[in-house]
């Protein structure tokens, strides 16, 4: 079980890793998100291997950070994102990605997390909805709401990696 679990993180934590700093902002903060869900999953590691672990662990870090989010106990600060992300992304491509990464982080917890896996990983909505706990209905107007806050955020940005202008209806 521990070569397994060690391989599955040393294939697959970067991946998730730059799930966890789009969904909070900042690389701190991922790397703490997704070594604690890690953490968590690990004991359990003989049933999550047989789902879907990767899905898993998403769900479970977006999870974790929205009940933070609601918790009064304990508000994340919002602070100035990282210089540079250590492994290239998909944001990368981006002229200002500053500027994106920025309104991005303005969105609640969940509707990032919709726009993250909709527009960066290409999940569908169906797979959105199950990774999330939430209906395809949900994830539509989570989506809908967060592009239009993110076209409102990124007024004169250029060469976005996702068109902001208009929803997706996949």
């Amino acid at each position: 079980m521990n070569d397994d679990f060690e391989t599955f993180v040393s294939t697959r934590g970067p991946r998730l890793l730059r799930f966890a700093v789009l969904i909070t902002g900042q690389r701190a903060d991922a790397e703490d998100l997704l070594q604690e869900v890690l953490m968590q999953a690990y004991p359990r590691w003989r049933v999550v291997r047989e789902r879907q672990p990767e899905a898993y662990l998403r769900r479970a870090m977006t999870n974790r950070l929205i009940s933070r989010w609601r918790s009064p106990w304990s508000r994340r600060r919002v602070a100035g994102l990282p210089d540079h992300l250590t492994q290239p992304d998909e944001v990368g491509r981006v002229d200002d990605r500053e500027l994106l990464l920025d309104a991005l982080r303005q969105l609640p917890p969940r509707m990032r997390a919709v726009v993250v896996l909709r527009y960066w990983l290409g999940c569908s909505e169906a797979e959105t909805a199950a990774e999330l706990g939430c209906s395809a209905g949900s994830v539509k107007s989570q989506a809908s709401r967060g592009l239009h806050r993110l076209r409102a955020g990124l007024e004169g940005a250029a060469a976005l990696p996702i068109d902001v202008t208009k929803e997706n209806h996949a």
